[in-house]
């Protein structure tokens, strides 16, 4: 009998530790939401001391609460295709700087600038190819209407039949190769912040 509540009290101290563990991991995802939260409060405008706000939480939370806002800064930093995408990805990068304040890391500005300027040659990169497509489309537009002795008249890139196909497979290249330096940048800073 001596071996059968042995036995009971082993299996009763090992769910005592996996409920111990489970408590642990479910602290640290609480935690993380509220890092989260925090972040997406700071992007709406609802809280303008990012770092303020997570100093106050407690010390043996801080790194899941900071995990939690840089998860929510990190994918709100996309490439722009609009002027509130733009706006969002910089007040990001601007909680990412507030983070790595607090947390004491410097050499995350240095990663900023690069995804800023990143950012910021996107759209002027998608200008330029854009126009280099059209040119290069309504160029061959007129050699066709020139041997058929058709007056061109005006020639729209966007009337020949691959236009669409040409126009996607670039948005698709440029996007893959902007995308990868961008997510090159966001793993970096978050190894330098220590969130890893």
């Amino acid at each position: 009998m001596a071996e059968i509540k042995s036995t009971m009290d082993l299996v009763m101290e090992r769910m005592a530790k996996m409920t111990a563990n489970s408590e642990t991991v479910n602290n640290d995802e609480e935690f993380e939401k509220a890092g989260m939260r925090l972040a997406a409060d700071f992007l709406s405008g609802k809280v303008t001391d990012l770092a303020g706000e997570l100093a106050q939480q407690p010390a043996e939370s801080q790194k899941a609460v900071y995990k939690g806002a840089a998860d929510i800064l990190m994918r709100n930093i996309t490439l722009p295709r609009d002027e509130e995408v733009k706006d969002r990805a910089e007040a990001s990068l601007n909680g990412v700087m507030e983070l790595a304040g607090a947390l004491g890391v410097s050499a995350v500005s240095q990663t900023c600038s690069e995804l800023q300027q990143i950012l910021q040659q996107y759209n002027q990169h998608k200008e330029q190819v854009v126009q280099q497509l059209e040119e290069a489309l309504r160029g061959q537009l007129e050699q066709q209407y020139a041997a058929q002795g058709v007056d061109p008249g005006q020639l729209r890139a966007s009337m020949h039949p691959k236009y669409g196909e040409e126009m996607g497979k670039m948005q698709q290249d440029l996007n893959g190769q902007y995308l990868q330096a961008m997510d090159q940048r966001k793993e970096l800073i978050l190894e330098q912040l220590g969130l890893v």
